[in-house]
């Protein structure tokens, strides 16, 4: 016994990257065990009740997973832990969702006691209908989602049979110009395909919208697109048009300014989640066309509203596309009951070894407040704490010493604040792009930056999903939403697009710095985003301001 993985009875499993064998065992064990962290040596798995059912929603076995573990395993397996595997993948299929030849769908077990069980549950009772028999029961169709939902929560996951309507039939196919996918979004687009419905993991920068132009090409149907602003709108429409047989007339945009419905559709999620007197006057956008195909562009933001939307969506495929499936409402449960299970996930550092995304840098640095922003910042209601301490004048002169020591590097400047933002944007002379700046000038600023026109640029959390600067080589961060991990998976992804090589073949190093006060909730919530960093396996610095010679001095 000398395998790759240590299984533990807390139900971790922790696998030794360099061992021989550590390539085959985390491909083994990535169906049902959900990757935690992957720093340096020693990589975090952990058995879930959900991955486990994901497991089995994709095809696998409880005697696979056994096996699995046993085989690659250093140490016996806990016989506890064996079990307990065996009895949670069990629960999974006792009840199903099928489509019956009177009763159109229809909730079924063949073990009654778990049916009576789940029946006697309130969240569930105004979702059912006429009970058929002992065994089976009527389902609203429009509830389909809200019980898959319902039935995880109450640990008794059903398996749909209900199947999917092919949707109206759209000629799509993959443009033959000199790509090719490579081998990664090809096992990503079959292994959802096959599956049926599910969600996508790839690092920012690997190219997930060519994951869903090959979606598309294999579900040959009308396609919804969701996504998170129009910008991302327009660039899913550039390289759709760019790498598929599609052209622009045959894809429409529906958001805030415009309204088409065409065979492809891109919509983003503020536009369909705009609430007047209390209705949903977009959602016949759902209508509009019999989809074949939903896409999910983020899918790890999904607005509440669109939770309850997509659940009206069960009949139709869908894939969902993420860097990263942390939810700080822990909500992740809600996207695999309603998208579907995980049905592929890449480590970011694997496909960094393979040159698709560029290393990174992560740096932080430390600033130190002076005296008067220390009092006021100790005498300030709770609630203030973090803007004041995020926004301190001393981030400033740090800003324009790093933009100056990577003068010649395009760069990104990220902050939260809006007084903040524009402050930066002065002292830098840089343009500055905010929630409030015009779709248009937003495209003409990122189009220059791309471009090298513009070296630098000062952004909000509008620059943070979707935005694809392949240029882009130092991001410095110098304000955040509290801490949030999926935040800093965002932004770091700004840059990991890798760009053309350099005159001498080397490919860009990333630099991500983020600009920290000591001694306050600042450093307090910059440690949560640095767990995200160092689960991905990037290892960060963290220096000191006046150390470097950083910001103003004297």
């Amino acid at each position: 016994m000398n395998g790759p993985l240590i299984v533990q009875s807390d139900k971790s499993l922790l696998l030794e990257v360099d061992h021989p064998q550590a390539a085959e065992c985390r491909k083994a064990i990535a169906p049902f065990a959900e990757l935690e962290r992957s720093p340096e040596h020693i990589h975090t798995y952990r058995l879930t009740p959900l991955g486990l059912w994901n497991a089995r929603a994709a095809g696998h076995d409880a005697e696979q997973v056994v096996d699995t573990l046993l085989t690659h395993s250093r140490y016996p397996v806990p016989h506890a832990l064996l079990v307990d595997v065996a009895e949670t993948m069990s629960r999974f299929g006792r009840l199903r969702l099928e489509k019956h030849p009177t009763h159109g769908l229809v909730l079924a077990s063949n073990d009654r006691p778990v049916l009576e069980e789940v029946l006697r549950a309130k969240k569930i009772a105004g979702m059912l209908g006429a009970r058929v028999d002992d065994e089976t029961v009527v389902v609203h169709p429009s509830e389909r989602g809200n019980l898959k939902q319902a039935l995880l929560k109450l640990g008794w996951p059903a398996e749909d049979y209900a199947g999917y309507v092919d949707g109206e039939a759209h000629a799509i196919a993959l443009a033959e110009d000199g790509w090719n996918l490579r081998a990664y979004q090809q096992e990503a687009a079959e292994s959802f395909w096959h599956g049926g419905s599910g969600v996508v993991v790839l690092p920012c920068g690997a190219g997930k919208t060519i994951v869903g132009a090959a979606a598309m090409a294999h579900a040959q149907a009308t396609t919804l697109i969701l996504v998170t602003n129009t910008v991302s709108a327009r660039q899913w429409k550039d390289e759709l048009v760019k790498r598929t047989s599609l052209t622009a007339d045959e894809i429409g945009e529906y958001s805030g300014t415009v309204k088409e419905i065409r065979p492809v559709t891109i919509a983003t999620y503020q536009v369909v989640t705009t609430k007047r007197k209390g209705v949903y006057p977009h959602l016949e956008l759902f209508d509009a066309r019999d989809w074949g195909l939903i896409v999910y562009d983020e899918v790890h933001l999904l607005p509440a509203p669109i939770f309850r939307m997509t659940a009206d969506l069960q009949a139709r495929r869908r894939i969902g596309l993420t860097a990263t499936l942390v939810r700080e409402d822990g909500r992740e449960g809600d996207v695999f009951s309603l998208i579907g299970p995980k049905r592929y996930d890449a480590p970011w550092k694997d496909i960094e070894a393979q040159g698709w995304i560029a290393p990174a840098d992560c740096i932080e640095v430390r600033v130190t407040l002076p005296d008067a922003s220390r009092m006021t910042y100790a005498t300030a209601e709770p609630e203030e704490r973090y803007r004041l301490a995020a926004c301190t004048k001393e981030k400033v002169g740090v800003v324009r010493d790093l933009v100056a020591r990577h003068a010649g590097q395009p760069t990104l400047v990220i902050g939260q604040y809006l007084e903040q933002i524009e402050e930066l944007s002065v002292a830098l002379d840089a343009p500055v792009i905010t929630g409030e700046t015009p779709v248009r000038e937003r495209q003409r600023l990122f189009e220059a930056f791309r471009t090298g026109e513009i070296g630098l640029l000062v952004v909000s959390k509008v620059a943070n999903f979707s935005i694809d600067l392949p240029s882009a080589e130092v991001a410095i961060q110098v304000s955040g939403s509290f801490g949030s991990r999926q935040e800093e998976a965002q932004r770091l992804g700004r840059l990991l697009r890798p760009g053309e090589p350099g005159p001498d073949g080397e490919r860009k190093i990333a630099r991500f710095y983020t600009i920290v006060s000591r001694d306050t909730v600042d450093a307090d919530f910059a440690q949560n985003r640095q767990r995200f960093l160092a689960e991905q396996g990037y290892a960060y610095r963290i220096v000191d301001a006046e150390e470097l010679g950083l910001g103003d001095r004297g």
